[in-house]
């Protein structure tokens, strides 16, 4: 198994047509849930460790960020993206997430990563600064 050591630069763009969950609409009021807007932030993790949180976007279906987080990463193996809808109440609600393998970035040999992941298009941008294999 390939791991990352080195300095990892991630800039969280923006999220598309996010889709509200059962579990987020449970509090919708009206005729017309389909039409209910998220709260959306992104968590981002480097395998079992929290590197960073998006602020919240208010009431958008479509978030952008431009944000961008800086680590330094030891055997590293994934990246994982997760949007939740920050919930007034309780829990905060998962709408989507995005798994990129570091292997799938070193193999690539790029030293830019740009993907779509369906189905509410969450779109991660990965630059390697420093890497060490």
């Amino acid at each position: 198994m390939v791991v990352f050591n080195g300095l990892l630069k991630i800039k969280i763009c923006e999220a598309v047509s996010l889709k509200p969950t059962a579990w987020s609409l449970r509090h919708a009021v009206g005729p017309r849930p389909q039409t209910f807007l998220l709260d959306p932030y992104i968590a981002l993790n480097v395998d079992d460790s929290r590197i960073g949180q998006t602020a919240t976007k208010q009431k958008t279906n479509s978030p952008a960020w431009h944000d961008e987080f800086v680590t330094d990463v030891c055997n590293g193996r994934k990246i994982e993206l997760a949007v939740f809808h920050d919930a007034p109440i309780g829990y905060d609600d998962f709408v989507a997430n995005c798994t990129i393998q570091f292997e799938e970035l070193l193999q690539n040999g790029s030293r830019h990563f740009e993907d779509w992941s369906s189905p509410s298009k969450l779109l991660p941008r990965a630059q390697k600064a420093n890497p060490s294999f």
